[in-house]
């Protein structure tokens, strides 16, 4: 897991193919305004999706992770907090479904950690993470990134 802001974003380019790509999206004028969606950057490689949620206490949510996408999870607005547990720690709790790439994991997350706006977390398919956590509206964006 990483956690930084978007003026930090270039050294973190080199990853993989098509961060760079993610990180343009984000740093967009009007990204704010967006409508909620799924928005296709580069191919199914990269795609964007901007959404509104209500923030949730840990109890609500799963520990979920993916195996094809690395996500990058960049908040506009709200008390968003994550959390985090490193996927080897925690056992599937349903059969991965890889069709939306998507495994939910017993437990609870090892870390939680603030992510205010305009900072992004990066979850790897080495992660396993618990997005929404908070009070009130959250608006946020989503960049899917390719592993392969």
């Amino acid at each position: 897991m990483i956690l930084d802001t978007l003026d930090n974003a270039a050294k973190y380019t080199g990853l993989k193919k098509g961060i760079s790509e993610g990180f343009g999206f984000l740093d967009q004028p009007g990204i704010a305004e967006l409508a909620d969606g799924t928005y296709e950057i580069s191919d199914e490689l990269v795609f964007a999706i901007v959404q509104r949620c209500d923030g949730r206490a840990v109890e609500e949510g799963k520990l979920e992770g993916h195996r094809k996408y690395i996500d990058i999870q960049y908040v506009i607005s709200g008390d968003e907090s994550m959390g985090w547990s490193p996927r080897s720690d925690v056992a599937p709790s349903e059969n991965y479904d890889a069709e939306k790439d998507l495994e939910f994991f017993e437990g609870s997350p090892e870390s939680i950690v603030q992510v205010p706006p305009g900072s992004f977390a990066v979850f790897l398919p080495t992660d396993a993470h618990l997005p929404c956590i908070g009070k009130g509206p959250i608006h946020k964006v989503v960049v899917k990134v390719a592993v392969d």
